[in-house]
């Protein structure tokens, strides 16, 4: 299937309204600004994916993962750097957690982090297509990049991603993420019908 530049346009304006969201509830919970944007969007087939594809260069990855069912169905994940992830989990506890108890709690902080980012993202799509989605509760897991992507892959049994690159600022302190949106073709093609519609609209 061909993808227009408007309709990758539209979904990087529509991503880039989610992330402006998300950034605005991450701002509330640490208590200072928060920045989000999405600089580019990309397609890839699943056999393409790796830790340099996704920009991601780290001993270990963290990984959020949900699953949203609607007009078409994607399974989403949310991929940080762990250093990145520990970095972000301070910054939302603040000083009152020592930096060595950091990972008691990055798996509640980050499902936090992926559940806001993940379903701003969604709600932006939702509200601008005129759709509805529902969705899981996020899980979070931690592994070697290699053993992280395999998971995804596995997991996914769907042949197309959409990758989003992420970029966030906490108290002037850059991090870089990746979100991954899984697709079949059928709901690739749902997702473009949709597009379509909103970019003859425009």
């Amino acid at each position: 299937m061909t993808i227009t530049g408007a309709q990758l346009d539209a979904l990087t304006e529509i991503f880039n309204i989610g992330a402006g969201r998300a950034a605005s509830s991450l701002s509330d919970i640490v208590g200072d600004e928060v920045l989000l944007s999405v600089p580019r969007v990309e397609f890839y087939r699943a056999h393409e994916v790796n830790a340099k594809v996704l920009s991601l260069s780290s001993a270990r990855l963290g990984s959020v993962k949900q699953k949203f069912r609607g007009p078409f169905n994607l399974t989403a994940s949310l991929l940080f750097t762990e250093e990145r992830a520990l970095e972000i989990v301070q910054e939302m506890l603040g000083s009152q957690v020592q930096k060595e108890d950091l990972v008691e709690y990055e798996q509640e902080a980050m499902c936090e982090v992926g559940n806001i980012i993940l379903n701003a993202c969604l709600s932006a799509m939702a509200d601008m297509l005129g759709i509805s989605f529902e969705s899981t509760l996020p899980e979070y897991s931690s592994a070697e990049p290699d053993v992280v992507i395999e998971r995804l892959v596995a997991d996914a049994d769907n042949p197309l991603m959409l990758v989003l690159h992420i970029n966030m600022l906490i108290e002037k302190r850059r991090s870089q993420g990746t979100l991954i949106f899984w697709l079949s073709s059928s709901s690739l093609q749902e997702l473009m019908l949709h597009l379509e519609q909103f970019v003859s609209r425009i």
